[in-house]
C-alpha cells in the first residue's frame, strides 16, 4: 500500500472500471455527514451511479438532509467491505426536472420499484447528487497491492 510503507510502486493498484462497476452495483450506501454538533451521522441509502456522480434521496426533514443542508461535505461507500468503494464529495440538492427524472428512471430501475420523479419534490423528498473529490477503493484479496485513491480536480 503506498504511504503505509508496504509497497513502493504502483503494481497491482485498481483501475477505474473496477471501482465503476461497484459504485454502479452496490444495492445500497453507506452515507456520512456532520452533525451540527460535529457528531458524525451514518445512515445507509439507496442510491445510483449516475451522470459521473453518485446520487441518492432523503426526506428534507431527515437529519442526513439537515446536515447536507449545513454542510454539503459527505463520504459515502459501496455495501461490500470487502471490496469497499469510499467516495468523498459535496451533495448537492437538485432541482433540475430532466435531471431528477434521470434519477428516478435509474432508482426505478435498480430496485423494482414505481417511484416516477413526483416522488423526488425538491420542496418535501429532496433528490442529492454527490460529486466526487476523491474516491478510495481496495480489493481485500489484494489487500497490499490494491489500495488505490482517485483524485478529481475539476470537482
Amino acid at each position: 500500500m503506498p504511504g503505509y510503507g508496504i509497497v513502493d510502486d504502483t503494481a497491482g493498484m485498481l483501475p477505474w472500471s473496477w471501482a465503476l462497476e461497484r459504485l454502479t452495483a452496490s444495492h445500497d450506501y453507506w452515507l456520512a455527514t456532520t452533525c451540527p454538533d460535529g457528531r458524525p451521522h451514518v445512515v445507509p441509502v439507496w442510491g445510483v451511479w449516475l451522470d459521473e456522480s453518485l446520487w441518492f434521496s432523503s426526506g428534507l426533514r431527515a437529519r442526513k438532509a439537515r446536515n447536507v443542508a449545513r454542510d454539503p461535505r459527505c463520504t459515502l461507500t459501496t455495501d461490500n467491505a470487502n471490496e469497499p468503494v469510499i467516495l468523498d464529495g459535496v451533495a448537492t440538492l437538485v432541482r433540475d426536472r430532466p435531471a431528477i427524472e434521470r434519477f428516478a428512471t435509474a432508482v426505478d430501475e435498480k430496485y423494482a420499484t414505481a417511484y416516477g420523479p413526483d416522488f423526488y419534490d425538491p420542496e418535501q423528498n429532496g433528490c442529492y447528487r454527490v460529486t466526487a473529490h476523491t474516491v478510495f477503493a481496495l480489493d481485500e484479496k489484494q489487500f497490499t497491492t490494491s489500495p488505490t485513491r482517485w483524485t478529481f480536480t475539476d470537482a
